[in-house]
């Protein structure tokens, strides 16, 4: 699968279309693909999924705060692995939001992409102030000649997933929830960088991660398990999220103490993969008290990690 700007879409072979930002690409997500891929084999059609980035809501509504579940390149890995031809990515600019729905299915679906059939949730709405729906498209079909296939309400309910449902997850620290919606464990790539070297101090020496994109959603502060690929060996961790308050930080940080692991890995980037969550974030009275806990940390990891027969 290929990812293209849709400037730099040029192919001129008739193709399946689905649109929407699919940020997460959940399971719900995967049901859309699959019936995508399926139709695209049945009539050999190339199969896209249109997306969009910034989101919408960045640009409408100015939400600098807004997170997401996946950067562009953490989409595009999840998606190579589903049989699509193409993810192509429309800059979403207010220009791009005034085009009517004509505009959009004549220039972009039709012209561009040469639509001949657009599978779309029966929810969908599009085009200048998102005043068309799926009867607009299906009558826009009849004019360009292009059959649209609609998902059902009751596909769509039956699932009771959504990317703002998983987000709500993540800002809670449920992660064992937001996996499950996912279908795969909630990960985010960064690199590791030079810290305060506080761990080393109470024998609990940690990697400092950067994350790769500020738009990247971090969950809610707290102690989590993890997991991550080194050297092509899989190593567990503790990995606390926050401003370290038994030290006065004021700054957040993402800090990972890999179990049976002492190598040099500054600069690395790695790919972190959340598993469960251990606690809350917690102001100790002393250093002394922070290492108890973390010793009952490292317990409970090691105890999960045994159940999860690896």
């Amino acid at each position: 699968m290929i990812r293209k700007d849709l400037k730099d879409y040029n192919l001129n072979s008739p193709s399946i279309i689905t649109i929407g930002t699919f940020d997460g690409v959940h399971i719900g997500h995967k049901k859309i693909i699959d019936q995508l891929t399926s139709i695209s084999s049945k009539e050999q059609l190339t199969s896209i999924l249109l997306s969009f980035f910034p989101h919408p809501k960045m640009v409408l509504q100015n939400d600098r705060d807004l997170k997401l579940i996946n950067t562009i390149a953490e989409k595009e890995e999840l998606l190579n692995n589903l049989d699509l031809d193409y993810l192509v990515i429309k800059e979403f600019t207010k220009d791009f939001s005034r085009l009517s729905a004509l505009e959009f299915v004549r220039d972009i679906l039709v012209n561009k992409l040469n639509a001949k059939h657009i599978i779309i949730g029966y929810d969908h709405h599009f085009g200048r102030n998102r005043t068309a729906n799926i009867e607009q498209l299906k009558e826009f079909g009849l004019l360009y000649d292009f059959k649209v296939t609609e998902i059902l309400a009751q596909d769509i309910n039956d699932i009771a997933i959504s990317s703002t449902k998983i987000r709500q997850a993540l800002i809670n620290g449920e992660i064992q929830l937001a996996n499950k919606f996912l279908g795969y464990d909630y990960f985010f790539n960064g690199n590791v960088v030079h810290g305060n070297s506080i761990g080393k101090t109470i024998s609990f020496p940690t990697a400092n991660i950067e994350v790769d994109e500020p738009y990247k959603l971090v969950p809610k502060n707290g102690v989590y398990i993890v997991k991550t690929i080194i050297n092509e060996k899989l190593i567990f961790g503790m990995m606390n999220i926050g401003v370290n308050p038994t030290f006065d930080g004021t700054k957040q940080s993402i800090e990972i103490h890999f179990l049976n692991f002492n190598k040099n890995i500054y600069n690395k980037k790695l790919t972190i993969y959340m598993i469960s969550r251990i606690r809350d974030k917690k102001k100790f009275n002393s250093v002394e008290d922070l290492k108890k806990q973390l010793e009952l940390d490292k317990v409970s990891t090691l105890s999960y990690i045994e159940s999860l027969n690896i």
